[in-house]
């Protein structure tokens, strides 16, 4: 529990450097529009890492980058903390699995635009989206991971 409490703290850390505001995620008792809250969290800190590697600002892209994986990783958690099953209940579980999908595009696009130096500081974090990704399509789609 520590571990997500400092977790939580870090995201709000970068979020108040980017303008990003994963607090208002956060404060949403609704797991459901916590998850919704918290995909749009992870557009904003993308565009605001795009703008800042635009100025040439390494360490608030990489803050950026930290709340785009901050965001989709409480929006998963927050869908995972409903209990829901997601073959049963797929409308949210669907909506955070397109989010992503769209997420992970955009970050390939933005990875293609870097320099090819700076392109690990995009890969650690589409590694983490794609992984979420993956299980939120195999839950909507009802397989087990490994199967």
């Amino acid at each position: 529990m520590k571990a997500a409490a400092i977790a939580l703290l870090a995201a709000l850390l970068a979020g108040a450097a980017l303008g990003a505001d994963l607090s208002a995620a956060l404060a949403e008792p609704n797991l459901e529009k916590r998850s919704r809250k918290a995909l749009e969290n992870a557009e904003r800190a993308l565009q605001a890492a795009q703008q800042a590697y635009q100025r040439g600002d390494l360490e608030a892209t990489r803050a950026g980058l930290a709340e785009v994986q901050q965001s989709v990783e409480l929006a998963d958690r927050s869908l995972k903390q409903t209990g829901k099953n997601p073959v049963r209940s797929p409308k949210h579980f669907k909506h955070a699995e397109i989010k992503t999908r769209e997420l992970l595009r955009r970050m390939g696009h933005f990875r293609e635009r870097m320099s090819f130096e700076d392109r690990p500081l995009v890969e650690g974090v589409s590694a983490a989206l794609a992984a979420i990704h993956e299980d939120l399509l195999l839950g909507v789609m009802g397989k087990k991971k490994g199967r």
